[in-house]
């Protein structure tokens, strides 16, 4: 089962054995998100357009990502981010980016839902970093319920989803040590997928989960 799903916000002509390793696990990896320069950036850049290619011929799913700012971003303007993967990198479904867990933006999202799926996103990621109203479910195909340090995961008291298994869960970990199992205690949670590693501060996602940095 592909339980990886990986957000790797790094260049590729910067670290492109990084990005082998992500290729090379490609068997693992539900998907993995793409974000060039928070977003698709304003321009094609060459680079992500051949790494999202190959992961395209791998058979990984390709998200593009688009911050959502809590339903405060204009409609249009994640629209032209998703459409903009999209054209310029192949991208076949979306990550948003800080979506409320409240029901009052549900409509928004709703109709964030019914645009990404008119732009071709087959899949649809709402990473809400905390779980959010059941609701969610039924216009994505992956909720983000964690997002957050190692320490703070494992101190979380686990609550059951009450939103029904139409959805997967993915929790999203890092300052995670190297001697940690973040895949068990994921699936002990509920989540199907996972993506845990060990940076930290204000940019843990240039790193990559310990069990990549190894992969052949």
């Amino acid at each position: 089962m592909s339980t990886l799903l990986v957000p790797y916000y790094e260049h590729p002509s910067v670290r492109p054995a990084a990005w082998d390793a992500i290729v090379a696990a490609a068997p693992r990896l539900y998907g993995v998100v793409l974000n060039p320069a928070s977003g698709p950036g304003d321009r094609p850049d060459p680079a992500f357009a051949e790494v999202a290619a190959r992961l395209r011929a791998e058979g990984v799913r390709v998200l593009g990502y688009a911050d959502t700012d809590y339903g405060r971003r204009p409609a249009t303007d994640v629209v032209r981010d998703l459409t903009r993967h999209r054209d310029w990198y192949g991208t076949d479904g979306a990550f948003l980016d800080q979506v409320p867990s409240g029901p009052e933006e549900f409509e928004h999202y709703q109709k964030l839902a019914v645009a990404a799926w008119g732009v071709g996103c087959g899949t649809l990621v709402l990473n809400h970093g905390t779980a959010p109203h059941p609701c969610y479910a039924r216009i994505a195909d992956v909720l983000v319920t964690f997002e957050g340090t190692w320490a703070s995961y494992r101190a979380q008291i686990p609550q059951p989803w009450p939103g029904g298994p139409d959805v997967w869960l993915c929790h999203l970990v890092y300052d995670v040590p190297p001697d940690a199992d973040p895949e068990a205690l994921a699936r002990a949670r509920g989540a199907a997928l996972h993506c845990a590693v060990p940076g930290t501060g204000d940019h843990p996602w240039g790193t990559l989960p310990h069990t990549l940095e190894n992969t052949p």
